[in-house]
């Protein structure tokens, strides 16, 4: 069921707010920073440096969770404020509850110092740590911010149904209830969102990106992709809701065409690492283990280089209330197929950054051949990604409306 229609969608650009005489100090919760859980949580860190370097005070407070198979927990000091990028990130230790993120040390650090903040940014729903900070910061009389990060997308909604219900009637409902705003990251994401009747005003500020500088990394030499073929880029979590079901026969109907073209499948998911490794069968067992490279989990230069090596980015996700990795990709010029689930297809459509798709085997297909028999479309449309993205995507710009969103909520 999609959210309640005649709740008030807040644009920042809409806020007056009086002038900043004192340092504002906001806290960010999340339930993690590590790596292995991608984007939505690694957008704290770029957010919070972003605040900083406009004079907001902040402090991250997040658990040393490092994936939920086994791995071995951040290697980070516990409850000491450690300095990043000019703010702050105080890690506990994952306890009792080491699956779910959980850390009943964070929770009493928070209840003992909320009265010393003017405002809490949660990331995450559904997800007991940040439920518990809401239950504190309300109870504190400290202001907050929920960004659900698509948990209320009715799609994502649909897995664990029952207990999910069970949950929001008990837990998130009165949190988002006593929220001062629902933060998401798209116009259609706002739109379709559950509020489980909840009257919370929406505040719609998209992710920001870095742009990368160029990478040395030789991508091509060093997975042996010859120059001449396009590369077809799938870098994300590798996840049912991803669509890799849709694009990898899409990708084995354009290889028997004849089309040429190299697919580096980039990403990993710890949390069901079954699924990887069925995908990764796939694969080897298709036609495509001839033109297919499977990096596994990738960051830093190697990261940016294949971005930018990239004639395509793909992602032809089920639902994806943002696309952080499509948003990185644009930066880098790199034109996008997406589905009309990544919530921010409008915006690449209208911008004519890439081709749009429904989550669709044959349709995905058609929008593919179209970007790969074109390479000069292919190019205009990457940096008309560059551009949309640099204008709209940047962390400076993002800052600047997420304060001014702080100071009305704040004061």
């Amino acid at each position: 069921m999609a959210g309640v229609k005649t709740c008030l969608v807040v644009h920042p650009s809409s806020f007056t707010h009086p002038p900043l005489t004192t340092t504002m100090r906001v806290l960010q919760i999340v339930p993690s920073i590590s790596l292995i859980y991608g984007g939505p949580s690694q957008m704290v860190m770029g957010l919070s440096s972003a605040l900083a370097s406009q004079g907001v005070e902040v402090t991250v407070l997040t658990t040393d969770s490092n994936g939920d198979a086994g791995q071995a927990p951040l290697d980070v000091p516990l409850n000491k404020p450690v300095e990043q990028d000019g703010y702050q990130v105080r890690y506990f230790r994952c306890s009792p509850f080491r699956r779910y993120k959980f850390s009943l040390e964070l929770l009493r650090w928070l209840g003992t110092h909320a009265q010393e903040y003017d405002l809490a940014h949660i990331h995450a729903l559904f997800s007991p740590v940040s439920t518990a900070a809401a239950t504190v910061a309300r109870n504190k009389n400290l202001p907050y911010i929920l960004r659900p990060l698509g948990t209320l997308d009715p799609a994502d909604l649909r897995k664990k149904r029952q207990l999910k219900q069970i949950y929001a009637t008990l837990l998130e409902r009165p949190n988002l209830a006593g929220a001062a705003a629902i933060h998401f990251t798209s116009d259609q994401e706002a739109k379709i969102s559950e509020r489980f009747g909840t009257q919370t005003p929406d505040l719609v500020i998209p992710l920001g990106v870095y742009p990368s500088a160029s990478s040395p990394v030789p991508v091509r030499e060093q997975f042996g992709i010859p120059p001449e073929q396009p590369l077809v880029l799938f870098m994300s979590r590798i996840d049912p809701k991803k669509g890799l079901d849709l694009l990898l026969p899409a990708l084995e109907k354009l290889l028997a065409e004849g089309q040429d073209f190299h697919f580096v499948l980039a990403g990993t998911n710890p949390q069901d690492p079954d699924y990887e490794s069925q995908i990764q069968q796939r694969v080897k067992a298709s036609l495509l283990v001839e033109r297919t490279t499977i990096t596994g989990f990738v960051s830093g230069e190697l990261k940016a280089a294949l971005i930018q090596a990239a004639d395509l980015f793909v992602l032809p996700s089920y639902y994806e209330n943002f696309g952080i990795a499509v948003a990185e990709a644009m930066v880098a010029g790199t034109p996008v197929v997406i589905s009309d689930q990544v919530h921010i297809w409008q915006e690449v459509r209208d911008a004519e950054a890439g081709w749009i798709a429904s989550c669709e085997v044959d349709e995905l297909t058609q929008r593919l051949r179209e970007a790969l028999l074109d390479g000069e479309e292919c190019r205009r449309r990457g940096l008309n990604a560059r551009k949309y993205a640099l204008e709209n995507y940047s962390w400076e710009a993002i800052a600047q409306q997420m304060i001014q969103a702080y100071r009305q909520i704040s004061y």
